[in-house]
């Protein structure tokens, strides 16, 4: 198995996608802390796995502290992080609203809590791995439109956007990844992002019909669909594969 007797943590892991790279990374042999802000968010992993392969905690990536306690919780359970996979999502009230509509303060307060967030975690893992002398890997998980600028036209006659912000924090994750990975450089931290296409949710079938058309066969993808590649990121067969991104999206891209 690709995870078997590594510890990772996983952030996030309350939500849609967090939840399935918890049971993916278990059943590849992993022991996971599963964290979010929401506690509650946690309790359908407790009724699927034992003490043995999962543990859960509180954390805030916006707040060191609570990513020190999380760390520290981590090494009371089970005496260490390998690995960590970042997919929290946080936002305010305004998020999502379109280009014309967004304010200053509405960007630059997601730009802060989401891409700072991303950065205060990212930068405590490295420390930690420098700090304990234990090889780390790191998974972000970016977006197809942090690689390539949305297409607005499967949006036509629709609710739904892509927020600006979202664009801007998506890419500019990639780059911070980047950034670690030559500060980091020589050490045995390493990160990596996983860029996903969009995940099915219930959309309206127009809006699936046109967003399967910029695809090769299954247009919008389920979160099992992400695991493989976040999985090959935080096992050793990706050993020396740093500061790339791994994007999974049925060739929305090309």
């Amino acid at each position: 198995m690709l995870l078997n007797d590594k510890t990772i943590l996983v952030v996030g892991a309350g939500g849609l996608l967090g939840q399935k790279i918890v049971e993916s990374a278990i059943n590849e042999g992993a022991r996971v802390v599963a964290a979010d802000i929401s506690h509650k968010a946690l309790e359908p992993l407790k009724g699927k796995f034992s003490g043995q392969q999962l543990a859960t905690a509180s954390i805030d990536i916006t707040d060191t502290k609570s990513i020190h306690n999380a760390f520290e919780f981590s090494e009371e359970t089970w005496s260490g992080l390998d690995g960590a996979v970042n997919t929290a999502y946080p936002k305010n009230k305004n998020y999502g609203r379109k280009f014309f509509d967004v304010t200053f303060e509405d960007f630059s307060e997601n730009l802060s809590s989401h891409l700072g967030g991303y950065f205060v975690f990212m930068q405590q893992c490295a420390a930690y791995s420098k700090s304990v002398n234990r090889a780390f890997s790191l998974v972000n998980l970016s977006s197809v439109y942090g690689v390539i600028a949305p297409r607005f036209e499967v949006y036509e006659n629709t609710n739904m956007t892509t927020p600006v912000e979202y664009a801007a924090i998506k890419s500019a994750l990639l780059q911070l990844g980047r950034y670690a990975t030559a500060y980091m450089k020589g050490t045995d931290f390493r990160v990596n992002s996983v860029s996903p296409g969009g995940l099915w949710a219930d959309q309206e079938e127009s809006f699936l019909e046109k967003y399967r058309s910029h695809c090769s066969k299954k247009g919008m993808l389920n979160p099992e669909d992400i695991t493989g590649a976040i999985n090959f990121l935080l096992s050793d067969q990706s050993s020396y594969v740093c500061g790339q991104n791994i994007v999974v999206d049925d060739g929305f891209t090309i």
